[in-house]
């Protein structure tokens, strides 16, 4: 499943977040998106068709119900696939390479990004 670049940021909306959203949440919570407020119901149809997102439940606003949405799959199983499904372990220090390499990067990114590799040579030695 691909998703185009407004699909990502609602996907990144939910996968921060502990529960499932309205689409008023999703808007109040989407500080830095590139779509217009009324695109989001057409957003959101199309994820639901590529199966990106599910419903989740109802809530009530008003005298108005609306859905709820929960991502259908975690940030690892969509980056695995759309990302590394074709990425060899031999081009991953390559990959990283260019990620560290790039003019935005912050020393607080890399920070973020040791931590996460520490997290996981632990979980990797323990098994």
């Amino acid at each position: 499943m691909k998703l185009t670049k407004s699909e990502l940021e609602i996907m990144n909306v939910l996968w921060k977040s502990d529960v499932p959203l309205s689409r008023a949440d999703i808007l109040a919570l989407s500080t830095e998106k590139t779509w217009k407020d009324n695109s989001i119901h057409i957003l959101l149809n199309g994820m639901l068709k590529k199966e990106a997102i599910k419903e989740a439940g109802f809530t009530r606003s008003g005298k108005v119900w609306g859905r709820l949405y929960a991502p259908n799959v975690s940030i690892d199983e969509y980056y695995n696939e759309n990302l590394f499904s074709h990425t060899s372990q031999k081009e991953f220090p390559l990959l990283v390479s260019a990620m560290v390499n790039r003019e935005d990067i912050t020393p607080e990114l890399i920070d973020e990004l040791e931590g996460i590799l520490q997290q996981r040579r632990q979980e990797l030695e323990q098994h």
